[in-house]
């Protein structure tokens, strides 16, 4: 169906041109309710077979070879969660788990670019479609290799979407996982509703929320913590990006204003004159922030919501590098400030997940 909304109880595509207050396709009163008077869908619906949807079947079975399945949520787009999405990926691979990436942002694919993968194709098997390995532990799947051009838009209505990202699910083979990382874009709409649903009955672990320290991202991401409380969706922590710009003082860039307002480079003179004069501090780390974060930041709302800080990551701008290269940040010295900050996130992360997972094993 291209064109539709949810029904009554959410869990379900309804018609585009339903009533108001149509029941839904699969609800036993599906044609015979009052609410059904007058719709054009009302004979079909009373004669269409009822039930779950077949597709959760094949779900189930697909997920059932990963054992950690993990949501990347953002409340405000531009927060660095794909960037984040991407070196977790990276590090877990890194730590030789067998990691999949799945983006569901259907309308901004940028993981293909963070994982240095653009131009790349599906290639399918009698198993299904295959992801594109970035290594031999790290497979992924994104529409973005789908595209005849990476410019090409996709405007596509909530059904179709979820109607992709169901396929990524049921169609691709992913083989044995250790963890399945799923970036998801920022908000709470079809796309969140989707995945939660196709994925709650195969066992969720739960979600990462990234924002950055300022009140305008801090109060979107609140809607995504009580998003995920009404869908029964574990918050695994929240990770504060961004969290003020960190960077060594000789990779700075130095500039002195003209009579006229512009900027002159003096790079060169500063360095210079640092280096005959004061050497030591060109290895000091030069940090400022960048975003208010006088109100608390993350930590506060995390306390107030009652959901796990994870940590910060400083604005490194040689991590900003990597992902537009698409690389690991762990693989050189040259992101250690954001690096170091990651890994401690990660291996909480991976505590956490071998914690519920335990828990679950034992029945608590």
């Amino acid at each position: 169906m291209e064109n539709g909304r949810r029904g009554e109880g959410g869990d379900y595509e309804i018609h585009e041109n339903a009533n108001e207050h149509c029941p839904g396709p699969q609800s036993e009163s599906a044609g015979k309710s009052d609410d059904c008077e007058g719709c054009p869908n009302q004979q079909v619906c009373a004669t269409a077979p009822k039930g779950p949807d077949p597709d959760l079947v094949a779900i189930i079975e697909r997920m059932a070879t990963v054992k950690h399945k993990i949501l990347v949520l953002s409340g405000k787009g531009g927060v660095g969660k794909s960037t984040f999405s991407a070196q977790l990926a990276f590090a877990l691979a890194a730590m030789d788990f067998q990691v999949g990436l799945l983006d569901i942002d259907i309308c901004g694919p940028s993981i293909p670019k963070m994982l240095g993968l653009e131009g790349q194709e599906i290639h399918q098997s009698n198993l299904g479609w295959s992801p594109v390995y970035v290594e031999s532990n790290l497979g992924v799947m994104s529409i973005g290799f789908m595209l005849p051009h990476p410019d090409e838009a996709v405007i596509w209505r909530g059904p179709r979407k979820n109607g992709i990202i169901k396929q990524f699910l049921k169609d691709v083979y992913w083989g044995e996982l250790d963890f399945l990382v799923v970036d998801a874009p920022p908000g709470t709409s079809d796309e969140h509703i989707s995945i939660v649903q196709f994925l709650q009955a195969t066992g969720i672990d739960g979600a990462i929320i990234v924002t950055t320290p300022q009140q305008v991202s801090l109060i979107d991401v609140r809607k995504e913590v009580s998003f995920c409380k009404k869908v029964g969706l574990q918050v695994l922590g929240v990770v504060e990006n961004m969290s003020g710009l960190s960077q060594i003082v000789s990779n700075f860039k130095f500039t002195r204003a003209t009579e006229t307002g512009d900027q002159r480079d003096v790079t060169e003179w500063a360095i210079k004159y640092l280096r005959e004069n004061a050497p030591e501090l060109l290895d000091l780390v030069a940090y400022s922030e960048v975003f208010d974060s006088s109100s608390g930041g993350a930590v506060k709302m995390c306390s107030e919501m009652g959901v796990p800080f994870l940590g910060k990551v400083p604005l490194d701008p040689q991590l900003c590098k990597a992902a537009e290269e698409g690389r690991s940040c762990f693989d050189d010295k040259k992101c250690g400030l954001s690096a170091s900050a990651l890994r401690r996130i990660i291996d909480k992360l991976v505590v956490v997940a071998n914690e519920r997972a335990s828990s679950l094993d034992n029945g608590v």
